[in-house]
């Protein structure tokens, strides 16, 4: 009998990156779209749990485009965010896993990921959207990171549900 676990090289266990992956696509496809952005819109933001709830809805994307800024210029955080995460997802915590096999690196990766991901998505997006400015950047980056650091734990559980 064994005292140690079997390795995990079955195909029933995703990858850490792979369900974190996962968990940032259902994060923005259901906390930004219209539904439940209109939704947090009429929770009261002087409350922590309804201040909460309108933050999860910042990367908002919908369907109807407005004629000067287009659909993708208007979802483009979103769609940078998704990128992004699944990028630093799979990149940040290969090094880190390797060395230390515990799932606390696996959650503080994913969500590392994640704060970075938000970050970098709206600074792109500021840039690459309508009316670029450098001031206009880097308030946007700031409001994408702290959307990430206080949403990110959400991603981070999620990556300890597969394997490094």
């Amino acid at each position: 009998m064994a005292l140690t676990n079997p390795s995990r090289t079955g195909g029933r266990y995703g990858t850490a990156a792979g369900t974190g992956a996962l968990a940032v696509l259902l994060l923005v496809a259901v906390c930004g779209s219209p539904a439940y952005v209109g939704w947090a819109a009429g929770t009261d933001p002087n409350t922590a749990g309804g201040w909460f709830l309108q933050l999860l809805s910042w990367p908002a994307w919908r369907f109807d485009g407005d004629g000067e800024t287009g659909l993708l210029a208007g979802n483009l955080r979103a769609v940078l965010l998704v990128i992004l995460a699944a990028l630093f997802l799979y990149l940040l915590p290969t090094s880190q896993v390797a060395r230390v096999q515990a799932s606390g690196t696996q959650f503080f990766s994913g969500w590392a990921a994640y704060v970075l991901a938000s970050g970098f998505a709206s600074l792109l997006a500021a840039f690459l959207g309508p009316d670029p400015s450098l001031l206009t950047a880097i308030q946007s980056a700031g409001t994408g990171a702290t959307y990430g650091f206080l949403s990110g734990w959400i991603i981070g559980a999620a990556s300890l549900g597969g394997r490094a």
